[in-house]
């Protein structure tokens, strides 16, 4: 028996957040790096991420190992979006300009939050 497919929506999703953490990342540091590296590098990190879940979820329907893997960094990244988002909260200074993970992704809609969430409950529920 096959899985289900994939949704669309959640690939282009991830796909989308990847050319936005990407170009916000680089347009960030490449013109002012110094203003906040950590918050700049984590939205680099952050589109990597997206990136990443956007190829493994592309390939989930045919591959098994595509589909543990877009569970794992899906995992993964909920965790930092999790970590990035209490620290935010609790330490504002730390992030004297928002990274794509800052507050939850709220600057992305929570989108950062969402998706996360909602691949792993599709993986869950079609392996």
């Amino acid at each position: 028996m096959s899985a289900a497919r994939t949704p669309r929506a959640l690939r282009q999703g991830y796909a989308v957040l990847a050319v936005a953490a990407f170009g916000r990342a680089s347009y960030q540091l490449a013109t002012d790096a110094g203003a906040a590296p950590v918050a700049y590098g984590l939205s680099a990190v952050a589109a990597c991420f997206y990136l990443v879940a956007s190829v493994l979820l592309a390939h989930a329907d045919r591959s098994p190992r595509a589909r543990e893997a877009a569970r794992a960094i899906a995992a993964a990244e909920l965790t930092g979006v999790l970590l990035v988002g209490t620290a935010s909260l609790l330490e504002p200074g730390w992030f004297p300009h928002d990274s794509a993970w800052s507050y939850f992704g709220a600057g992305y809609l929570l989108a950062p939050l969402a998706l996360p969430i909602i691949t792993l409950r599709m993986l869950r529920s079609t392996l």
